[in-house]
């Protein structure tokens, strides 16, 4: 099986009592669509914005075409 091109692992961030999202691991293949459905307040747009380099992680990683968007943030915007 390929490397998939978007691989998340023990992704978290809180901001400061509230848990916005707790702990998503997603794999994505390439060529494939994935969408993120919930409602509001479920995380969907804090997990994005981490995804695309935007906003940091409490923990977890993230990585897009073999490249850690938070290792080497430049590269991986590159990509996206």
């Amino acid at each position: 099986m390929d490397e998939p091109a978007i691989e998340v692992r023990g992704l978290r961030k809180s901001f400061e009592k509230k848990e916005a999202v707790t702990g998503i691991d997603l794999d994505i293949a390439a060529g494939s669509l994935a969408g993120l459905v919930g409602p509001n307040g479920a995380g969907k747009t804090t997990t994005l914005s981490m995804m695309t380099g935007l906003l940091r992680p409490d923990a977890g990683r993230i990585v897009i075409k073999g490249l850690d968007v938070w290792a080497d943030p430049v590269a991986a915007k590159a990509v996206i």
